[in-house]
Formats: structure tokens, C-alpha cells, sequence
């Protein structure tokens, strides 16, 4: 039993349980197994009262998002085209100008600030993992290192208040909801706009997306939990969109209650959406666990029956969505050869529990493989056209999710 992150009713139902993993931006500097004391319970469970879906057991964030932390935005090409094209939206949305400010709670390596620098518009950036916030830094873009919440909120506001906060990717990362959600209310100017990016949680039911499940990911969230939620904290949705990042996520808009901002229909599109696959009914959660085993099953083998016909074995992108697939399965470094990545700071590295080294994408041209395992799936189109010359030679692509499927 534990209690709900969002309304604190005690929570018992199992969504999916994936066993132990490790921690899985937690990438090892050498190939020794000590995942004895490094694996942690991957157990998604559903609130019956609000239907927040969150994990079991919480790491602490100082654990996760630590000075070594690995994920850099800017290593994606297409997470920078929609970063920019989410800037020129809101410019014209909000008419932002030199007057007016901008801040991204866990603003990583400055990926989407600096295309509102680019418009003279003031930005700040707020990141506690120190290594990335440097690089951001590094570019110019004032970045304050820390944690976001209530502390720190009331410690800017006598500032001047932003007219847009900007959270992509960083809600389901927030161990304690109530107290970040306080201090974006505190933060944000009363006409202004927060908008929140996020893995939406019927993409994971419909499409079987479980390697989304890791220890990084406290909360899976829908609008459905998430309304009452905010409206402690006074603020509304007003606006709902759909979008294909990450595997399929939704961009949430949200004002103080009080605010000028109307509610779109779009938020009743969406609830209706959500209750066909809400966590909390049986024919959803049920059949949930059996497909995910699926394609535990079907992906080890086909990955052996390609190893024993004399196959050559690698995979692209340590993404953190392969820790949790790789272990699952059980795959390790007698089954895949490496995993290539573009992020030099990944290289050099090993997946932990499987131990795949990761190296640089040059490695596909003199070791080319037969199959490469594509990890982040998400990124299918982006990764089939940068390797495309080990296509032409012959090197076959699988994913695994939402199926195990040649692409």
C-alpha cells in the first residue's frame, strides 16, 4: 500500500509490475555487474480514487537527477524542431516581447530558452542536475541549478513574475506534485500561461509502452487526475493538444482560475478519450501485464533466432526507455555486441544490468551489424535516416514497441 501522490488516498491496485531494474540514466563507467545493490522495484500502481497511476517505491531526486546526469536535449534533431516551433507559437499566443519573461523549469542544456533569447525575449532556466545546466549556462542562458518548489518559487517572486512557465517533460519527474504545483501558482503572473509537456498515459495503455515505466518517472498522467489536482492549487486547464513526441504526449495550458483564459472543448475531447482507458477499469489494466510478456517473448526470440543464424547483433540509442526493455527481457552483451548514441557523454559508458557498451555511431561503418534493435522508438523516422548507408549495405531495423516489428 501507498498513498497517492495527487489526492492521498491509499493505493493498492497493480497496473503493471516489471520487477527490479536499475536506475536507468544511471549509465556505468565500467562493465561490472554490482546491480545487486543498484536495483530498485519497477511496480506501476493505480489510484481507485483520482486514477493517478505512479510507482510503488520513490528514489530520492538527488539520486536521480545527479551531477553525472546524461540526458541532453539537444542530442535529438526533431526535440529541437518542435522546441522551436513551441517558441514561435507562444511569441505570437502570448505577443511576448523584450519586456516580458520566459522560465522552463528543468530547462536541461538550454534546448528551448534559447530560441526565445533568439526573439530578445528575457529567459531563465532552472535545472538541478549541474552538469547539463552548465552546458546551458555555457550558451549564455541564465540558469538557476536547483530543484523546483515552493522555496525557491517564493525566492523569485519578488522578482518580476513570468508570463510564461514553460515544464516539458518535468511533471511526471516531481516527487512531491502539491508542493511543485504551489509554486508555479505562486510564480506565475495572473494572466499568465504555464504549459506542461508529458508522455500521455492512454498512448502508454493503447500502445503497450512499459519501457516509458522507470525510476525517473514518479507520476503517468492523464488530465483526468491531474484537474482536481491542479484546481487545489488554483489553476485550470484551459487548453488540451495531442502530440506525436515521445511516442505520443499531450501539451496541457493552464492560468490561475480567475484568469481571462477561456476552456477549450479540447478538454472534454480529451477526458472522453481518457475514459476509454482509464487505469482504473479491469479490461484495461487486466490484459496489460500479458502484453507486455508478449513481447518480452517474441523480442528474445527473434534476437536469438537472428544470434544463432549467425547474425551480428547491436542496437541504437541508450535512451533511459532501453534500461527498462533491456533488463526486462533479460538481453545482454552475448546478445547485442553495443548500442551506438550520438551523446558523446553516453559513450564510453554501459547500459547498466545488461552491459552493453555504448559507442559512437562510426562503430555501424566497421562493425556493421545485421539487425539493429532500435530502442527509442519514438525517434523511428529520424534513426532509419541516419543510418541509412548500413540499410543500403543490408543491416535490418526491429523495434519493439508498440510490437516486435521489422521496420
Amino acid at each position: 500500500m501507498v498513498n497517492c501522490r495527487g489526492c492521498n488516498s491509499q493505493v493498492s491496485l497493480t497496473l503493471l509490475n516489471l520487477g527490479h531494474s536499475p536506475i536507468a540514466n544511471s549509465l556505468l563507467s565500467t562493465p561490472i555487474n554490482d546491480n545487486q545493490n543498484k536495483n530498485f522495484p519497477l511496480h506501476a500502481m493505480t489510484c481507485e480514487n483520482c486514477s493517478l497511476v505512479q510507482l510503488s517505491e520513490s528514489l530520492s531526486r538527488e539520486v536521480l537527477f545527479n551531477p553525472d546526469y546524461v540526458y541532453y536535449s539537444s542530442t535529438s534533431t526533431s526535440w529541437l524542431k518542435h522546441s522551436k516551433q513551441y517558441a514561435q507559437k507562444m511569441t505570437r499566443m502570448l505577443t511576448l516581447n523584450h519586456k516580458d519573461l520566459v522560465l522552463e523549469v528543468a530547462s536541461n542544456d538550454g534546448y528551448l530558452l534559447q530560441f526565445f533569447q533568439e526573439k530578445g525575449i528575457s529567459v531563465i532556466g532552472i535545472e538541478p542536475a549541474s552538469g547539463v545546466a552548465q552546458s546551458a549556462i555555457e550558451k549564455g542562458i541564465p540558469t538557476i541549478i536547483d530543484f523546483f518548489g515552493t522555496s525557491l518559487a517564493w525566492g523569485l517572486s519578488s522578482s518580476q513574475k513570468p508570463k510564461l512557465i514553460v515544464g516539458n517533460n518535468v511533471l511526471a519527474h516531481v516527487p512531491n506534485l502539491h508542493d511543485f504545483l504551489a509554486g508555479i501558482s505562486i510564480l506565475i503572473s495572473d494572466e499568465g500561461v504555464i504549459t506542461f509537456e508529458f508522455p500521455h498515459l492512454l498512448n502508454l495503455l493503447k500502445n503497450t509502452q512499459f519501457d516509458t515505466i522507470y525510476h525517473e518517472h514518479y507520476s503517468y498522467l492523464s488530465i483526468t487526475a491531474l484537474i482536481p489536482l491542479l484546481w487545489q492549487h488554483n489553476l485550470k486547464i484551459f487548453d488540451v493538444e495531442r502530440l506525436s513526441s515521445h511516442g505520443g504526449s499531450i501539451r496541457i495550458f493552464l492560468a490561475k482560475q480567475d484568469s481571462k483564459w477561456k476552456v477549450s472543448q479540447n478538454v472534454q475531447k480529451v477526458l472522453n478519450l481518457e475514459a476509454q482507458f482509464d487505469p482504473r477499469n479491469e479490461k484495461i489494466y487486466k490484459p496489460l501485464q500479458t502484453k507486455v510478456n508478449k513481447i518480452k517473448s517474441d523480442l528474445i526470440k527473434e534476437l536469438n533466432k537472428n544470434k544463432e543464424n549467425g547474425m551480428r547483433i547491436a542496437a541504437y540509442g541508450a535512451a533511459a526507455k532501453g534500461t527498462t526493455l533491456l533488463n526486462y527481457c533479460g538481453i545482454k552483451s552475448d546478445t547485442i555486441e553495443y548500442v551506438v548514441d550520438l551523446n558523446p557523454n553516453k559513450q564510453g559508458r554501459f547500459i547498466p544490468g545488461s552491459l552493453i557498451p555504448i559507442v559512437e555511431p562510426k562503430m555501424l561503418n566497421s562493425e556493421r551489424p545485421d539487425i539493429l534493435l532500435v530502442i527509442p522508438w519514438n525517434l523511428s523516422t529520424e534513426i532509419k535516416m541516419q543510418v541509412n548507408a548500413q540499410i543500403q549495405l543490408g543491416s535490418r531495423l526491429i523495434r519493439a514497441i508498440p510490437e516486435v516489428e521489422y521496420f
